[in-house]
């Protein structure tokens, strides 16, 4: 029996499950490499750039320096997700997800070579800061076209969350590849890993792109996108069509990540500044820790996505959010005993209520948008969250430390997000199991907890 088509080739059903593998594995190497690009330069930013960059501020001041051009990414990814939003909803999946993976890998490579302050000064930074700008970009435009690369291949309705949960896996993977090639620089001697060595896992970062490309190259577009494309029903405007239509599900998707979003960067950006400066802690400690962190994530991620298959999307995702408000405070409880045990143990469970949240999150969020303006719509809401939540968190925090002196400032701070994320996933649809392949009514309201009625 025929499977499902994309373009205007039938495939049978044994073709069908070997583009669905090939999809997922494309997907989740992909956001693999582009999140070891992201988070490379989110680790080695609490080690490295402050001294390299802003050697003449203050340790404080260079830290909040430092992450402010890290903060810029951030900024940069819902620009990526408006313009790649509109191609891949345009031209497909496909082609949108060779662009950004080419974009973010350049411009991760090119950071290997940026002189320092001591060569030219304040300029150091500034080409840092629009090469973050860049890598921003690419980030923005990757996720939803990756979610959907996977998601819209798959075959039954019942199994989409586990199966849109593995691009999602490319972030603990990326995290782990990171943080295991800064550890292994930084085993140089002398000031070794200060002068060269943090350089070199940007360097390499062009090898994973060459790999990814190529994987990319060899997958199909999704059978979902190719119907569009034969019943005529591509937007010229998908992007502002998407803002016209589901502007609500824009912002709820958004604030959903808060609690995802602002701890996990605290846990895996921020602890580096704070273990090494506040607790005393040695930077392997940390490293391995967060190693050990994301490796736990290879796991509990496509768990938690499958999870949500079987109780809903909505309620595994609050469960997660509440989890997450709650073990702030247990965290900083854990790792302001300068115990070198506790401090693993809590770096180690930190992630765990991010993956409760974050494997059902790439279908919960995708799934809220109708098939022409999915790319466009579950992109802009998952990247706005990096705005209000990902990109301040770090220097939130900082700012908090330095004024309160106590880690349980910001353990409020991620409660206060948690308090947020409950109530606008609470609001948001559940199409746990039902039928996203049919167009959406565009009078129905996509908040409403009923299922979306397809137009006619």
């Amino acid at each position: 029996m025929a499977a499902a088509q994309p373009g205007a080739t039938p495939l049978s059903d044994e073709d069908y499950r070997r583009q669905l593998r090939r999809a997922v594995i494309a997907s989740t190497i992909g956001t693999t490499i582009e999140w070891y690009d992201f988070f490379l330069y989110s680790i080695v930013t609490g080690l490295v750039f402050a001294k390299l960059y802003f050697p003449e501020s203050d340790p404080l001041v260079g830290t909040l320096q430092a992450f402010l051009i890290y903060a810029v990414g951030f900024i940069a990814r819902p620009v990526g997700a408006a313009i790649f939003g509109h191609y891949g909803d345009r031209i497909g999946r496909k082609a949108t997800l060779i662009v950004t993976l080419l974009l973010m890998g350049l411009a991760t490579f090119a950071v290997a070579f940026v002189p320092t302050y001591a060569t030219i000064g304040i300029w150091g930074a500034v080409v840092l800061t629009v090469l973050r700008f860049i890598q921003g970009v690419g980030v923005g435009g990757e996720w939803g076209g990756s979610v959907l690369m996977s998601m819209e291949w798959a075959r039954t309705n019942s199994h989409r969350g586990f199966v849109a949960s593995w691009p999602q896996f490319g972030v603990p993977a990326g995290l782990f590849i990171a943080n295991l090639a800064v550890l292994a620089l930084s085993q140089l001697s002398g000031n070794a890993f200060l002068t060269w060595g943090w350089r070199v896992p940007f360097f390499l970062s062009i090898v994973l792109v060459a790999i990814g490309l190529y994987i990319r190259l060899n997958i199909l577009e999704t059978p979902l996108f190719a119907k569009l494309v034969a019943e005529q029903k591509i937007e010229k405007t998908p992007m502002l069509e998407v803002l016209r239509r589901q502007p609500k599900d824009i912002f709820l998707s958004a604030f959903a990540r808060m609690a995802e979003q602002a701890p996990f960067y605290i846990y895996t950006a921020f602890v580096f500044t704070y273990g090494v400066r506040s607790l005393g802690v040695t930077r392997d400690l940390l490293l391995t820790a967060v190693l050990a962190a994301s490796l736990l994530e290879f796991f509990t991620i496509p768990f938690f996505g499958h999870v949500s298959d079987l109780i809903g999307r909505r309620r595994m995702y609050m469960i997660g959010a509440a989890a997450a408000g709650i073990f702030g405070f247990v965290y900083f409880g854990m790792v302001d005993t300068r115990n070198t045990v506790w401090i693993f143990a809590a770096i180690v469970l930190s992630l765990v209520p991010h993956s409760m949240m974050y494997g059902p999150q790439a279908a919960l969020i995708a799934e809220s948008f109708t098939g022409r303006l999915r790319y466009s719509g579950a992109s802009l809401g998952y990247q706005l969250a990096s705005v209000i939540a990902g990109g301040p968190a770090p220097l939130i925090a900082t700012a908090l430390f330095a004024y309160y002196h106590s880690g349980y400032a910001i353990a409020g701070y991620i409660f206060v997000c948690a308090v947020l994320s409950v109530a606008a996933a609470w609001k948001m649809g559940d199409y746990t199991n039902k039928d996203i392949s049919r167009e959406y009514d565009e009078g129905h309201a996509m908040s409403d907890h009923r299922r979306a009625r397809p137009a006619h």
